[in-house]
């Protein structure tokens, strides 16, 4: 492979390309950009990140959904077998939050799969430690993860090469310390988002499994989104029952291409209800997130910015109702995107760690909301 200029990706949660500074990448004739260098040193090479200039996606189409968690036992006695004496099961938190461990997730049965969707489903995210996802074939990877639903082909990020349904989480060993390069123009890397609302159909049951990571720092925090609607009063959410914001992936794919990167599927935009309703626990919860909610259809955008920035900073200062979760090898975080916001923290200091994860994202109904009771 030749070597070409190419311009860096800023790759602290989502792989994408993004112009923060000049680096060598190599391209191939096929068009494939990829890490070069010092940066293919990897415990994983074949997750490392590759963008494939010639890759192109049509619309996604609409697919029928049904929850795996419906057709589970509510008793879970595959995911949580009471033979089972290395099982060790502890609450985060009292209502959100869940760590798991003496359950390996790549021997579950297909009835042990169902019973998984539906206790993310009730707990919101769940850790589980030791676990051998990593080790196994890409291929069977994605066809464990097609249980939960169609994967999803993310449009812009970097993904492990011909598997453009793995999303890559990438930041090198050589990449200079965070605070010469993005704490230069932000004070925090905090970034509360759901994954890829945008999308007609966004990610329900999801899963990120650590590859290699700092031997402090990189954690994730999560918020209930579920907890929070709770905490409102009932005549703020009457008033929000029927709204619709609309969800829009545009500035995702504008960034990569100004920043020479891969746009794989042109972005699309959304109108989800603001109040999305569970399929399996019938639980409501905020559907709202700064990455890609835009606005409030129907309102003056003075008041939808009202009301959305009211939202955002409930979830993100409202400490009593987030997890943080760390990472060390053989971690697995299955979390619920349709009950969850979350961001990825860029708090370890200089080149020598890289933070390498991948994640599975299957895709789940379209947001609904039943039709809400006026005051």
């Amino acid at each position: 492979m030749s070597t070409t200029q190419i311009q860096s990706i800023q790759s602290i949660d989502a792989s994408s390309f993004h112009g923060d500074k000049a680096k060598i990448y190599s391209r191939d004739a096929n068009g494939l950009l990829g890490l070069a260098g010092k940066d293919t040193d990897s415990s994983y090479p074949h997750f490392l990140p590759v963008w494939d200039t010639y890759e192109s996606y049509g619309p996604l189409t609409e697919v029928e959904f049904s929850d795996s968690g419906l057709r589970a036992d509510p008793a879970l006695p595959n995911l949580f077998s009471k033979f089972n004496t290395d099982l060790r099961v502890k609450s985060l938190t009292p209502r959100f939050g869940t760590e798991v461990s003496g359950v390996q997730l790549s021997e579950l049965t297909s009835e042990g799969k169902d019973e998984l969707a539906l206790f993310v489903a009730k707990r919101g995210v769940v850790v589980f430690r030791e676990q051998d996802l990593k080790d196994k074939p890409i291929d069977w990877l994605l066809e464990y993860s097609s249980h939960f639903g169609r994967n999803h082909i993310h449009p812009t990020s970097g993904a492990p090469r011909g598997h453009p349904e793995v999303h890559l989480v990438y930041r090198s060993k050589t990449e200079a310390a965070a605070e010469n390069t993005f704490f230069k123009d932000h004070v925090s890397s905090v970034a509360w988002h759901s994954d890829v609302t945008y999308e007609k159909q966004p990610p329900g049951t999801t899963f990120l499994a650590i590859l290699d990571g700092p031997e402090s720092g990189g954690d994730t925090i999560f918020a209930d989104t579920q907890e929070a609607y709770n905490r409102l009063s009932e005549t703020f959410r009457q008033r929000l029952h029927g709204l619709e914001v609309l969800h829009s992936g545009v500035a995702q794919a504008d960034a990569a291409r100004n920043a020479g990167g891969v746009v794989r599927r042109e972005p699309v935009e959304n109108f989800h209800p603001l109040i999305r309703e569970h399929p399996v626990t019938k639980r409501k919860s905020l559907y709202v997130n700064q990455q890609f909610s835009r606005y409030i259809k129907g309102l003056k955008r003075e008041e939808s910015d009202a009301i959305l920035s009211f939202l955002y900073d409930l979830l993100a200062k409202s400490a009593d109702i987030q997890v943080r979760v760390s990472w060390e090898s053989g971690t697995v975080v299955v979390w619920d995107n349709r009950r969850s916001v979350h961001s990825a923290l860029v708090d370890w200091s200089g080149a020598g760690s890289s933070r390498h994860a991948f994640r599975l994202t299957p895709q789940a109904e379209r947001p609904y909301e039943r039709a809400p009771v006026r005051l």
